[in-house]
């Protein structure tokens, strides 16, 4: 089986599977394949079961701060430690589904009879990252022995976690390795060892002619994300290098940065919003407001697709997530699309763009990691992004007026809801809706805080509504969520770790010393048109989360140098990614959209274009016009 996935498998989150299903993981072992696989099969039931303790935790922690006034001091930590937990175990989890996102289409650029030689030498770098984690893990456990957190909590509920999930991450790991040709898994690691040790040899017995830090990290970046390792395991290879050629630095450091990395309070709304967005679509909000929306609009000229775009804005403000926004919205509306005579391909690219569009409708993840990384207010931002979601929407809904067809609404489902109880239904997910924007705007919680009851929102008032969710598909709700959110934050975990060893080098530090003269000499105007460009292309090639994380913190503060406002430049620093993020023929958004639409990418393409010229022309417009996103922000004082 194959490290790494592909933009297509990529692209679909990780799923539960029946044990069935799941026993062909390790096949190759035969029984101990079988034990493995079983183990997997319940290492990823305990990570649902701790997502659900994370929910109670922070939906608990808001009743008790904001019901009861009585906050819960150890709520923070505790939930921040269990989210380390999940991100740790998660990681062998969707390393052994092959569901960790990486560039495996850049291998086509090699011979062929040389793949099945990337792919060990994949399996082996990998290896390499999951027992440096073990050891710098452990290291960081002996020097933190006895030490305690700010609110008197053991140090070791955060570094526990990180031992047992890399311990499982390296048995998988190695497991996927030598389940390899036998003569290649062995030359492979010979090679593999031999090249370290040279490397290493060079630099310290001729050090004047060795290559420079700088150079290592680039190197042991680019190539293994080039050979198909997937994005965090090349992130945090190239930082564990670092970190073992860097006498001065203790390797239990390494651990520490990955766990800061993924540990924060904020990204709990990762997780959360992800789960709310899936139960959202699981218990039937979704296709009840969808069908009201058809049955309002469907017979004006070009309906159906103001409906898609429609949809996609709505949900885009409960799941946060592109993935589930295109997951909720497609495979209710597509049916529809065929019954009623429309192009499937025209619909399923008008789809992507919407996710382009959406980008900036709170509670977007991409906005949440934004505003983590580079330090800027996240309900700020939120605030910052509903009219330029709103500019971009009016874009497309002229497009497909202009192109569009009038259908009649009753073709478009097989049965049709009586309207009252329709009109009920579309009410329970429109609460939901209005209440999470509503918190974000006023600021009464944290997103955190209003992802978590929207959660329990979700759950509890769609069950009791619709009584279409069982235990069965409620836990696997929970095991999706969790292994999506686990292959989301390993990837900002490594990034962490990478941009510590970049930071100690003074690389952006340098490389915005540039940036700003570039600034100087063109104006502000054209470092927003570069950095979009630059976005554009890294967010086809990285996704959304590894490009922001990476060059967020950099371009930023380069920006405000400059005089453009932190929170103008992170809404086109978003749009810009988002359009990378699902533009052919490289954006993963793409790929998710043609593989819930079942339709062919390349048809698909063609169709989209003209959706991606006036999204282009309306990513222009948000560099030209500040106002667009400064208005509501200056108008609500933040």
């Amino acid at each position: 089986m194959d490290s790494s996935t592909g933009a297509m498998s990529a692209a679909i989150p990780p799923t539960s599977t029946s044990q069935s299903e799941a026993a062909s993981l390790f096949v190759e072992w035969g029984r101990a394949g079988l034990i493995l696989t079983s183990i997997v099969h319940l290492v990823e039931h305990v990570m649902a079961v701790i997502l659900a303790i994370d929910v109670l935790v922070v939906f608990g922690s808001v009743v008790f701060r904001y019901f009861l006034h009585n906050p819960i001091n150890w709520a923070e930590e505790v939930a921040s430690a269990l989210m380390g937990m999940l991100v740790f175990l998660g990681a062998g989890t969707v390393l052994a589904r092959g569901k960790h996102s990486g560039l495996e289409s850049a291998r086509q650029l090699f011979p062929h009879r040389w793949h099945q030689t990337l792919i060990q030498l994949c399996h082996w770098i990998i290896v390499a990252v999951a027992a440096g984690l073990v050891f710098a893990s452990i290291q960081l456990a002996i020097l933190s022995a006895g030490e305690i957190t700010p609110l008197g909590l053991p140090q070791w509920i955060f570094i526990y976690p990180p031992i047992v999930g890399s311990c499982f991450l390296l048995v998988v790991a190695m497991a996927r390795a030598v389940a390899g040709p036998r003569r290649t898994v062995c030359w492979t690691l010979a090679a593999s060892l031999c090249l370290s040790i040279a490397v290493w040899a060079w630099n310290t017995y001729a050090p004047d002619y060795g290559m420079t830090s700088a150079m290592l990290i680039g190197i042991t970046a680019i190539l293994p994300l080039v050979i198909g390792v997937p994005i965090a395991f090349s992130l945090a290879f190239s930082a564990l290098v670092y970190f073992l050629t860097n006498p001065s630095l203790n390797i239990s450091i390494y651990s520490q940065q990955l766990i800061a990395g993924c540990g924060h309070f904020v990204l709990l709304a990762i997780p959360f919003f992800i789960l709310a967005g899936l139960a959202m679509e699981a218990n039937g909000m979704s296709i009840r407001l969808i069908e009201l929306l058809l049955r309002m609009m469907g017979r004006t000229r070009g309906g159906l697709n103001i409906i898609i775009v429609v949809a996609s804005a709505f949900f885009s403000g409960i799941s946060g997530s592109k993935n589930a926004d295109i997951a909720a919205v497609g495979p209710v509306i597509m049916p529809a699309v065929r019954r009623t005579g429309q192009d499937p391909n025209d619909a399923a690219g008008l789809l992507a763009a919407t996710a382009i569009m959406s980008e900036t409708i709170p509670p977007c993840i991409n906005i949440i990691v934004f505003g983590f990384v580079a330090n800027v207010s996240i309900g700020g931002l939120f605030v910052a992004g509903l009219v330029p979601a709103g500019v971009l929407a009016l874009t497309l809904i002229a497009v497909v007026v202009y192109f569009g067809k009038r259908i009649n609404p009753a073709e478009a489902f097989d049965q049709n809801k009586p309207l009252m109880p329709l009109i009920g239904g579309a009410m329970v997910g429109l609460i939901m809706i209005l209440m999470i924007g509503r918190g974000v705007m006023i600021g009464v919680a944290t997103s955190t805080e209003i992802s978590a009851f929207a959660v329990v929102y979700a759950f509890v008032v769609g069950s009791l509504a619709f009584r279409e969710l069982t235990v069965k598909s409620t836990i696997r709700l929970f095991v999706q969520s969790a292994a999506t959110t686990s292959s989301i934050l390993f990837i900002v975990a490594a990034a962490s770790a990478l941009a510590y060893s970049l930071t100690i080098e003074q690389i952006p530090q340098n490389l915005s010393i540039d940036l700003i003269a570039f600034g100087r000499d063109y104006g502000s105007v054209m470092f927003l048109l570069a950095s979009s460009v630059m976005m554009i292309f890294f967010g086809s090639i990285l996704e959304g989360a590894p490009a922001l994380i990476i060059f967020a913190p950099l371009l930023t503060p380069v920006a405000a140098r400059l005089g453009i406002d932190p929170l103008h430049f992170g809404i086109v620093t978003v749009v810009a990614m988002g359009v990378g993020l699902c533009s052919p023929p490289l954006g993963v958004g793409l790929y998710t959209t043609c593989a819930v639409t079942q339709t062919d990418i390349k048809d698909v393409s063609r169709s989209m274009m003209k959706y991606l010229a006036v999204l282009l022309i309306g990513l222009l417009l948000l560099i030209l016009v500040p106002g667009f996103s400064l208005w509501l922000p200056r108008r609500w004082g933040l």
